[in-house]
């Protein structure tokens, strides 16, 4: 068992090693006449507020699984702060905003630990803050990500070959799909696609990479057996608090500065979540469901995902729309999932893949001034198109991460595993501690 942890140790002890080299500079500093101080106050703000969700995450995701899966489903999202932040260093910032390479991919040597991302403007990048702080705004985008998709294989992954899938993803899918939507230089954004916050790189890359997973892993034993009982509404509720009051910084924050795009996304992001909360609750009231905690949190959700792309080009109005949309149609996806043999656990394709579809389809309806009402079916098309470019692109590369890494680590736990709980059998932890014995027995006496 230990020796499958060897390689990852040894790794991290040669990143330690490697990041000597970064010798500080012995030039003087000079005062930087482009630093904003406003801009740099807010974006030290929303950079703190972006992390937060991941944290939150963790709490919406944990209070969903059953109670022997709930500490590993939390540790899912925890890890990805340490994991992803050392890769986004190394070399995931370089392969998002270093120099172009064909619109697709930026150069992994331009930033290499951080190399040059000093508190130093930056023309294209980071007019008017400093350059390390639009690089750590983007690397918290960059944690969360595949952690959203850790809802779709809860309760039956192997922690270990998790680690290996989020690192992959982290490289292959998600820097480049960043640098193409975000970079001056990228082929998306150069095309004319509008995304201010993430629909495409985040959202939709995580639901389309959880459909992958669902597919290779597997429906869980107890699939479609048994009632679901989730763990802990309240740790929903919570969960579903801190991620709206972190999606300020998420939203708001894409706008740079402490500015009136700002300003708007942060009204809009208000806005369309309220509204998608309600149409969720109300639907689910409507078609003889009961109004629950867990539906209107999940709501809520829908609808940030929804308005993430269009935050910052669309008016107050228009996000009502946009989140009560998003709400319905997420809600109608998730239950005609539920009547496929699919097991993405924790609907993240209906809810994170759906959410984002729908936010960039209206994107391209309502952007100021280049929206389909307003004469111009150019950028609506531009993005109908990447949508299936992007869909394409992150579940065919998804699809194949996940083959390697179940060829490397197998990714599905064992039968008994799964029986034991995951928060025991990988982390020799439960949230019920008087259980612990009586579970750790009764499957033992399975598997005799």
């Amino acid at each position: 068992m230990r020796k499958q942890w060897i390689p990852g140790f040894s790794i991290l002890i040669l990143l330690a090693l490697l990041s000597l080299l970064d010798m500080p500079s012995t030039e003087a500093a000079t005062a930087d006449p482009n630093l904003d101080g406003g801009d740099t106050a807010w974006m030290l703000a929303a950079t703190g507020l972006v992390l937060l969700m991941t944290p939150g995450l963790s709490f919406f995701y944990g209070g969903m699984v059953s109670k022997k899966s709930v500490i590993s489903t939390m540790l899912q999202s925890f890890i990805c702060m340490g994991i992803i932040t050392l890769v986004w260093v190394v070399c995931g910032f370089s392969l998002a905003f270093g120099d172009s390479i064909g619109g697709f991919i930026g150069d992994p040597t331009t930033f290499a630990f951080f190399k040059g991302v000093g508190a130093a403007t930056q023309s294209e990048l980071a007019p008017t803050i400093p350059f390390v702080l639009f690089a750590l705004f983007q690397m918290k985008f960059a944690i969360i990500t595949p952690a959203l998709i850790t809802g779709s294989f809860a309760e039956r992954v192997r922690f270990s070959s998790f680690l290996l899938f989020i690192i992959l993803f982290s490289i292959i899918i998600y820097s480049p799909l960043a640098h193409m939507t975000w970079h001056p230089e990228g082929f998306l954004r150069k095309w004319g696609v509008l995304d201010f916050a993430g629909g495409t790189v985040v959202h939709m890359s995580a639901g389309f990479a959880a459909i992958a997973a669902a597919i290779i892993l597997g429906r869980r034993k107890n699939h479609g057996t048994a009632v679901h009982q989730p763990a802990n509404v309240p740790y929903v509720l919570l969960g579903t608090g801190l991620l709206w009051f972190g999606w300020f910084g998420f939203n708001a924050g894409s706008a740079l500065g402490a500015n009136g795009d700002a300003a708007l996304a942060f009204a809009t992001t208000t806005v369309a979540s309220a509204a998608a909360m309600l149409a969720w609750v109300f639907y689910d009231a409507l078609m003889g469901r009961k109004i629950s905690g867990l539906g209107a949190s999940i709501g809520a959700v829908v609808g940030l995902v929804a308005i993430t792309p269009a935050a910052g080009f669309v008016t107050i109005g228009q996000s009502v729309f946009i989140g009560v949309a998003g709400a319905i149609v997420s809600n109608i996806v998730v239950y005609y999932k539920n009547k496929t043999g699919i097991d993405d656990t924790l609907d993240v394709f209906p809810c994170h893949g759906v959410g984002g579809i729908v936010g960039m389809i209206l994107t391209g309806v309502f952007a100021k001034d280049v929206g389909l009402i307003y004469g111009d079916p150019s950028t609506f098309l531009k993005h109908m198109a990447a949508i299936f470019l992007v869909g394409g692109f992150t579940f065919g590369l998804s699809y194949l991460l996940f083959k390697v890494t179940n060829a490397i680590i197998p990714m599905r736990v064992t039968e008994q595993a799964e029986d034991l709980g995951l928060d025991i059998s990988q982390h020799n932890e439960s949230i019920v501690v008087e259980d612990i014995a009586a579970e750790i027995e009764g499957t033992m006496q399975k598997a005799s």
